[in-house]
């Protein structure tokens, strides 16, 4: 087969090296010279060195000559430097990389052209069996073939530089400066005996005030190196054609074209926060060759491209998630530095979610067991989330919450059997608080005939039955309820016989801030609330809670998310008053905060009150998280004892950043900016989870809740699986027997 690679960085070469190696004939082009390069050092994980020894003995050899090697993470922050051990990393200069692999590649008979442009993408196509695009992160060929690519590019929120200094760090170092212009950040580690890393990173706004936008490279690198003389011990930094610049997310829909592959930085990018870039370059080379290994045939070649991607694309993905979060995390830093020095670190390493507190205990116990006693556990057996939390006259015995879930089977909002069974299991299974689905405060306000309420006697019953059930079979467990008005989002048929679709019949009249359906075209266009119907639907939610403080309720949360009644007022998508009650965040604020009050006046004064907004849209146009936390504000001024942050459900044509935890970061956000509660929610999956979000500061309570749908003894088991056995997490009496793991044997 004969294959051209476009670009000479390590990815195109170590791809062009191990097709030569299966005897293909592999020609590269770069257009730079040999011994140009950008940047300095290298960081390669254990994981991506296991692949190049299995692939290549001989690289191998090579580069394991040339690694500085360290275990050691130090933080500084505000002249204290902390130290995280067992991490592991391994680089070396940029430059020497490069020239093994030239080395390797001129040995395996690969012709290589230096400064010069390589023909056009589809000249190359046309000649070739293999066009191997690695032209970086502003990829000719991925620009050329955009229709077929589909590439999203989008850019980050900070300024960062490319410096390094001649001396060797000890360990990987974060550093935080506090400037009269703002936060800025270093990161720098060793990749030769006498040479180390530095990049500079602060948010645009920061690099725009210290006027660090004129500055040219030397100057630049000197202001750079007097922002961090401690660190550099008075040292000089260099560059190397080095420029501030924006970091950019690189995402394609497809990696191939006929005959044409992306690789690396042209495929797909992820911060240099998680020391990821040649990583994930080498990684996609090595893939490449696997493909070709499987498929040598010339006419192979679009069944090894697609199996190249499909093996490729899942941990591409996980990368730059783990990268995007990391990314943000920076973006935010201003938000974590009042944090005590060693809440700030452990949340610093475990940013990206990668790192959890489970496997930094592993890696480093006596720092992580520092971290514990700082956030209050009275002794190594006692986990994070074991630990009791006070809200108002309400102490909760833990931090696990069962999240709000709508069942959908009430009898004309009447609960029944199904949601005394549901509530009182997840009771029984050990959470600190069990939430009520959505309580609708009228008939109007369901959103779909299954909905549960609170606006008849009958109803109030019914969770009076529920809520003795859980005090005299689960004492200690606390239950909340959620009260809420469904809003445009009404009047549609259980979530099984299709979500947000319109009753086939028997359709109630919607209301909401404006007269906007929620699915054009789709859905019911709903009436737009006037001035004389506001004091009605506050009655109806003070009714409710007049009606949930005699059911027993320990907490009550008002439902202003998913875009829902409250929540269709916050939303700039979904309120387009002109009155007093539309326009400005604090005029949308206006009525939530009516309904929040009035609400409030009725609640015992020493029940907390919390409430659940959408931190983000999802949606061009929509709130923003300088909103967000206004909103959180607003609500905490007025009482609320938590701010429970969501996301979404808003507007129909969301596109959520789904993954690991992906809501925290807005709960993050809204405590560091406010220091108020917060509960976090969104795909928080596991105890280790829960554990790393509380230490790491992002949370005060976690909740969970598909994993209560598949686990009702959600939070007993994470107790067992930890060796926890105290009070936080009590088994019922009748249960006992089953607080260990069954013993196995044969029949």
């Amino acid at each position: 087969m004969r294959a051209a690679v476009v670009g000479g960085g390590p990815g195109g070469l170590y791809a062009a090296a191990l097709l030569a190696r299966q005897g293909h004939e592999v020609e590269v082009w770069e257009a730079n010279a040999a011994d140009d390069t950008f940047g300095f050092g290298v960081v390669l994980s254990d994981e991506t060195l296991g692949g190049i020894e299995r692939a290549d003995t001989e690289v191998y050899a090579a580069l394991s000559a040339e690694f500085v090697r360290w275990d050691d993470i130090d933080i500084v922050h505000r002249g204290r430097a902390l130290t995280s051990g067992g991490h592991g990393f391994a680089a070396l200069g940029r430059r020497r990389l490069l020239e093994i692999l030239h080395a390797r590649c001129a040995e395996l008979g690969v012709r290589l052209h230096f400064r010069t442009r390589a023909p056009a993408a589809r000249v190359l196509a046309a000649t070739y069996d293999l066009v191997v695009a690695a032209d970086g992160v502003h990829s000719p060929t991925r620009e050329a073939g955009a229709e077929v690519f589909r590439p999203r590019l989008d850019t980050g929120r900070s300024r960062y530089i490319w410096l390094a200094a001649d001396f060797a760090f000890e360990a990987f170092r974060f550093e935080i400066a506090e400037t009269e212009h703002g936060v800025v950040q270093l990161h720098g580690y060793p990749y030769s005996a006498d040479s180390s890393t530095v990049i500079v990173e602060m948010r645009e706004e920061v690099w725009r005030a210290a006027g660090l936008d004129l500055c040219d490279e030397a100057e630049s690198a000197s202001r750079c190196a007097k922002t961090f003389s401690e660190a550099l011990r008075g040292r000089s930094l260099r560059g190397n054609r080095s420029h501030w610049t924006a970091f950019r997310t690189v995402v394609n829909a497809r990696w191939s074209d006929g005959n044409t592959a992306l690789l690396g930085d042209a495929a797909h990018t992820a911060h240099f926060s998680i020391g990821s870039g040649t990583k994930l370059a080498v990684e996609d080379a090595l893939a490449l060759a696997e493909a070709f290994r499987e498929h040598p045939d010339p006419a192979g070649v679009p069944a090894a491209l697609a199996a190249y991607e499909a093996a490729r694309r899942p941990a591409v993905a996980s990368t730059q998630r783990a990268a995007a979060a990391s990314m943000r995390w920076f973006e935010e830093i201003a938000g974590h530095v009042d944090q005590p020095p060693r809440q700030f670190a452990f949340n610093l390493l475990t940013r990206s979610r990668r790192v959890t507190h489970d496997n930094l205990r592993l890696r480093d116990a006596r720092f992580t067991r520092a971290v514990e006693r700082d956030f209050g556990c009275p002794d190594e057996a006692t986990p994070p989330m074991f630990t009791p939390y006070r809200l108002r006259g309400l102490t909760l015995r833990n931090r696990v919450v069962v999240s709000p879930m709508d069942m959908y089977s009430a009898e004309d909002g009447v609960p029944g059997d199904l949601h005394l069974v549901h509530l009182g299991a997840r009771a029984l299974g050990g959470a600190g608080l069990v939430m009520t689905e959505m309580v609708c405060v009228s008939p109007e306000g369901r959103i779909t005939p299954g909905c549960a309420g609170l606006y008849t006697d009958e109803q109030a019953a019914a969770w009076t039955r529920i809520a003795d059930f859980v005090h005299t079979s689960a004492p200690g467990t606390a239950l909340g309820v959620q009260l809420g008005h469904s809003g445009r989002k009404g009047s549609t048929r259980r979530m099984w016989e299709g979500m947000d679709e319109p009753l086939g019949s028997g359709n109630w009249p919607l209301v909401a801030a404006s007269p906007l359906p929620y699915r054009p075209g789709v859905s019911q266009i709903p009436h737009a609330l006037g001035a004389d119907e506001f004091t009605g639907i506050r009655s109806l939610f003070t009714a409710a809670a007049v009606r949930a403080v005699a059911c027993g309720f320990d907490l009550l949360e008002l439902h202003c998310a998913h875009g829902y009644l409250l929540s269709g007022f916050l939303s700039p998508l979904t309120n387009h008053r002109t009155d007093a009650y539309g326009g400005s965040t604090a005029a949308r604020l206006r009525f939530p905060l009516e309904v929040f009050d009035a609400v409030r006046e009725v609640w015992p004064a020493d029940r907390p009150m919390t409430v659940r907004i959408s931190a983000t849209d999802w949606a061009p146009g929509g709130t923003s998280g300088e909103e967000a936390v206004e909103i959180a504000a607003a609500f905490a001024a007025h009482g609320a004892d938590a701010i429970d942050v969501s996301t979404g459900q808003v507007v129909a044509d969301e596109e959520p950043e789904y993954g690991r935890s992906y809501q925290t970061p807005y709960a993050d956000r809204i405590r560091g900016a406010l220091g108020v509660p917060v509960i976090a929610v969104g795909a928080i999956s596991s105890w280790d989870d829960v554990n790393s979000l509380l230490l790491a500061g992002r949370a005060d309570l976690c909740a969970v809740g598909r994993p209560h749908l598949y686990d009702p003894h959600w939070t007993l088991h994470a107790a067992a699986d930890q060796g926890y056995a105290g009070p936080a997490a009590p088994w019922p009496a009748p249960y006992r027997a089953g607080s260990r793991t069954p013993p196995t044997g044969r029949g």
